[in-house]
């Protein structure tokens, strides 16, 4: 049973160095290699546009759902649908 409880401490520790310093830089390095130095302002923009453009439609969202007493529309009945 010890050695049960030994490998199970063993792969929480593994899992939480997932992003050591020595990791990042090898990732960075990959990086490079694929997109290449030419590339990297680029896509670090487009990423940074987008993040920027999905942040500010996130708030849109919240201000909707913190405003109960407005609503964006309102739904009106056709005079032949109305109660005779």
């Amino acid at each position: 049973m010890a050695a049960a409880v030994q490998y199970t401490a063993a792969g929480r520790n593994s899992m939480g160095e997932l992003f050591t310093p020595t990791h990042l830089i090898v990732i960075a390095v990959v990086v490079l290699v694929l997109f290449g130095g030419k590339k990297l302002p680029e896509l670090g923009k487009g990423l940074g546009e987008g993040l920027r453009g999905f942040k500010d439609g996130m708030k849109g969202v919240t201000d909707d759902i913190n405003k109960p007493g407005e609503t964006s529309h309102t739904v009106t009945p056709k005079p032949e649908e109305s109660v005779k």
